[in-house]
């Protein structure tokens, strides 16, 4: 077994100071097989105001959770008579309502993760110290219920809230739906992959409705749109006189967020430095503002989102391996609109009515060669094209069927043009594009497209990023990088 709880570096001592006056004792089981082990955090646990309940075996774990009905249970995944996944399974069909805390050593980070995702509150990696042990113990301990007990006959489930464009009766969009379902309930981050334009900010924004903590705010904080200089600021916040600039206290997106829901989008482009203290604030649960001296808890959930592969970005030393598997516990991967059928059409028809009224017109429809039009397009720019288109018929014309003589000059049924010349691309202009890009690594293409995209506007690497909806810094960083 690993090492005990840690404070400064050495074995934790019991602390003699009393719990807040808010907080009241909480029956807490500790079920681990390591005696030191079950001393040093039965001692940690009881100087905070807890009254713990200890089981060194799956058996005896199991038989004192019937006894005392904890509100937390600290499991160890490494149990001598059983595996600790199949005994928490086993709680939770008892108690949904618990909560757990999942305890591994480093070696075993993926059985951490396979535990968030069958349903564990929260995971601690030995060795830890007191104040994150205490600090995952007491927000598993205020966490309102999280699962809803099972009943005999089943209910039916109740929708998933939507918002915005996040609609689509797919197949693939009823799997998403229910995988939010499930994961809003947790604290598990959830981490959103997918193509710019498929709605991953509406995903987050559907967890966050779904949750406990949908009357709290929900900050949403684009990691490749602020220059890395400030993210730092962005995402802690930052004290009166810190650096040049910083003319007043400003709490940050993490303290914002306290008691809702944090949301990084773009965040595989977050600079290596600030991923370091990322994974510093989600182990410990708490902000330190730059200048600051003194650290402040929060309670926030995270949900992330990247349109890159993240566990690319961790092989090419771009993501940390460790912060990608504490983030990467819920994966959430929105399908491309060419992938899911007629949802273009329900998405097109509740755009026209919304932005329709914004204008104060009548529309009453898509003519069907509109809607068949519609399922052929590849729709590249996803449901943010489709809404720019729709928003673009509503505000050219008056109303009425909306039919193919009102889309945009620029739409077209057919895919991308097959004669436009790539920097480094093997054929003729006369060729297919694809031929220029088979054999080439994703690497080469995405260096082939972006320096094609910023040559087409002129050299101007803003307007490039607007079109491929990445920052300008993104493209800046990138195309530095293929100098070296």
């Amino acid at each position: 077994m690993s090492a005990p709880v840690r404070q400064g570096g050495a074995e934790a001592k019991p602390r003699t100071a009393s719990a807040p006056d808010n907080a009241r004792p909480r029956h807490i089981l500790l079920i681990e097989d390591t005696p030191s082990l079950q001393m040093v955090y039965r001692s940690v646990l009881a100087s905070a105001g807890h009254r713990v309940a200890v089981a060194g075996t799956a058996a005896e774990g199991l038989a004192r959770f019937h006894e005392v009905t904890p509100s937390v249970v600290l499991l160890d995944l490494m149990l001598p008579d059983r595996d600790g996944l199949d005994l928490m399974q086993d709680m939770l069909r008892l108690r949904p309502e618990t909560n757990v805390i999942v305890i591994t050593a480093n070696g075993s980070i993926n059985k951490a993760v396979e535990a968030m995702r069958a349903g564990a509150h929260e995971f601690l990696v030995k060795p830890f110290d007191e104040q994150r042990f205490l600090g995952a113990v007491e927000n598993a301990s205020q966490a309102r219920t999280p699962r809803q007990p099972r009943r005999a006959v089943p209910e039916p489930e109740a929708p998933v809230v939507l918002s915005g464009s996040f609609l689509g009766s797919s197949d693939a969009m009823e799997r998403i739906q229910s995988k939010i379902r499930s994961a809003a309930r947790s604290m598990a981050t959830v981490f959103i992959t997918g193509e710019s334009g498929t709605g991953k900010e509406l995903c987050a924004l559907a967890v966050h409705a779904n949750s406990p903590r949908a009357s709290g705010p929900f900050i949403a904080l684009n990691c490749g749109a602020i220059p890395q200089d400030l993210l730092e600021s962005e995402v802690f916040g930052h004290v009166k006189g810190s650096f040049t600039g910083a003319i007043a206290d400003k709490p940050g997106a993490a303290a914002a967020a306290d008691g809702g829901t944090l949301f990084l989008d773009e965040i595989c482009e977050m600079a290596p430095a600030l991923q370091t203290k990322l994974l510093r604030f989600l182990q410990t649960s708490t902000v330190q503002p730059v200048g600051a001296t003194r650290p402040r808890k929060v309670n926030v959930r995270i949900v992330c989102a990247t349109n890159r592969d993240p566990l690319d970005a961790v092989r090419r030393g771009h993501f940390r391996e460790d912060l990608y598997y504490r983030l990467y516990v819920v994966p959430v991967h929105m399908p491309p609109l060419r992938e899911r059928g007629d949802d273009v059409i329900e998405i097109a028809e509740a755009a026209l009515s919304r932005f329709a009224a914004e204008e104060g017109r009548e529309f009453t429809g898509l003519d069907p060669e509109v809607a068949a039009l519609f399922r052929r397009h590849p729709w590249p720019g996803n449901v943010r094209q489709v809404l720019n288109v729709i928003r673009n018929v509503v505000v050219l014309n008056d109303g009425g069927l909306v039919t193919p003589r009102m889309l945009p000059d620029d739409f077209s049924d057919q895919d991308l043009p097959v004669d436009v010349a790539l920097p480094g691309a093997l054929p003729t202009s006369s060729e297919p594009i694809l031929n220029g890009l088979i054999g080439r690594t994703l690497a080469e293409i995405e260096q082939i497209v972006i320096e094609a995209t910023i040559a087409r506007h002129g050299g101007s690497v803003p307007k490039a990023a607007r079109v491929l909806d990445v920052s300008p810094s993104t493209l800046y960083r990138k195309r530095e990088s293929w100098k070296g």
